[in-house]
């Protein structure tokens, strides 16, 4: 392997890996194909990514930063000449701060454990998703990572104090802050997060945290139009008095199949609406939080915003729910070529657009397999998937929905990226005066062209 030797000396043989060795190993989690790359380096501490980055600035070795490996847009897909650069040794998590609320967090920190760490000090950190158990800090910063929270607490971004990264050649910039007041210039905060490791390797990062919530209180309802969900969105924003944390929304072909496949027998609600949701309050009054949303809920079936209700009556129940929303294996083999779109819509034009999709695929795509919508409502995000028997016809199926998409003005990307999977579509969302000003800061901070080669762009 080329730069073996000089690369074991920065981290240690044992924390270098040939490629030849990771054919073994899955791409990432969504793609079982071997992992091609000149091969694997695993540094162990900010000071050693510098090492790693700066040797292979002067080589002009390109490289890929890689996490828990759980993108959606390839984004860790290589070559036969690329480096990949491990984070998953950066994982030290320092005791968390009670008083000013906040945690200092490595890059491979997986975000399942950081959840349970700061739950055991009172305290709860405001990002939360599917991949918690394998996700790793510095890859949902560098994506900036959404989720099922993102209404109340916002997305990774807003999660974010202070930072510490690495540049292409070696430079470490750390400003680990606490505090949230800090008018000291530019925001290179900001800059990087979201960045998907192309203009700098992010390293650590102190993380904002919240009061752990001491009521939970989940719902599945069933509604007969889409004004009814958002009507309904509207009245548990004002009447949960800032308790609602998360706004599911799932279109009534995902629901049904779901619940086919997981619980045919003991659905939480009739098959059959138009439109489904699950809902989340957290709150801090054990006196009053949960008669509150018993009274919204009937409130809600009383005003016939809703047509029928469940509220789960166990944490049990509660992980049912959950799981109709959070599984999806059972889609991933029926739709066969799985074609998916993360996007960011306008509320007022998600009914629209969906309509819309579903007659463009009948029309162009008769073959298609079916379309699942689902999504985070309070924040404009939405997960649409179809799927083909054969993969030849997907690049028509992409075309064809972010074609919609630009229409609407959306975004092609609300919180996965942009990677490999989408580049060709970003000029649907940005334009191109923008798309300049992104290659011009690209160009200024990694002028080798070393970090990421080819994403984004």
């Amino acid at each position: 392997m080329k730069h073996r030797s000089e690369l074991a000396a920065i981290v240690g043989e044992r924390h270098v890996v040939a490629g030849e060795e990771l054919r073994a190993r899955p791409q990432d989690f969504w793609n079982n194909v071997p992992t091609v790359a000149l091969g694997l380096v695993k540094p162990g501490s900010v000071a050693e990514v510098s090492a790693v980055l700066g040797y292979c600035n002067r080589h002009a070795q390109p490289v890929i930063i890689e996490g828990g490996r759980t993108n959606l847009v390839h984004a860790t897909r290589g070559t036969p000449e690329t480096l990949l650069i491990s984070m998953e040794r950066l994982n030290t998590l320092e005791p968390p701060d009670a008083d000013g609320m906040t945690v200092e967090a490595g890059a491979g920190v997986i975000l399942e454990n950081l959840q349970n760490a700061v739950q055991q000090a009172g305290l709860r950190f405001g990002l939360d998703l599917g991949g918690r158990g394998s996700a790793m800090i510095g890859g949902l910063l560098s994506t900036n990572a959404g989720g099922f929270q993102a209404m109340r607490y916002g997305v990774a971004r807003d999660q974010v104090l202070g930072l510490e990264c690495v540049l292409a050649n070696g430079t470490v910039l750390s400003h680990l802050v606490p505090y949230t007041k800090d008018n000291t210039g530019y925001d290179l905060r900001n800059l990087f997060i979201g960045a998907e490791g192309t203009l700098g390797v992010i390293t650590r990062a102190v993380l904002r945290l919240h009061p752990k919530p001491r009521t939970l209180s989940t719902a599945f309802l069933a509604f007969d139009s889409f004004a009814a969900v958002t009507a309904t969105l509207r009245s548990m924003r004002e009447n949960l008095q800032g308790t609602l944390s998360s706004f599911e929304i799932m279109w009534g072909e995902f629901y049904d199949f779901n619940v086919e496949v997981l619980c045919p027998a003991s659905p939480p609600l009739p098959a059959g609406y138009p439109f489904y949701v699950l809902c989340e309050a957290e709150g801090f009054s054990e006196e009053t939080d949960a008669e509150r949303f018993e009274t919204v809920m009937a409130g809600l079936i009383e005003s016939g915003h809703a047509a029928d209700i469940v509220v789960a009556q166990s944490s049990r129940q509660r992980g049912e729910m959950w799981r109709i929303r959070e599984e999806f294996e059972p889609e991933v083999k029926f739709f066969q070529t799985m074609i998916d779109f993360d996007i960011s819509l306008p509320i007022s034009a998600m009914e629209k657009f969906a309509k819309d999709a579903q007659a463009l695929l009948a029309r162009d795509i008769p073959e298609n397999l079916g379309l699942h919508i689902i999504g985070h409502l309070g924040d404009g995000n939405l997960h649409v998937t179809t799927g083909l028997a054969a993969p030849e016809r997907k690049p028509e199926v992409q075309r064809l929905i972010y074609g919609l998409i630009a229409h609407y003005k959306g975004s092609i990307s609300a919180e996965h990226g942009i990677g490999l999977a989408k580049k060709n579509y970003l000029d649907h969302s940005r334009s191109a005066e923008e798309i300049a000003v992104m290659r011009a800061i690209r160009a200024a901070l990694d002028p080798n062209g070393i970090l990421n080669p080819g994403k984004i762009f």
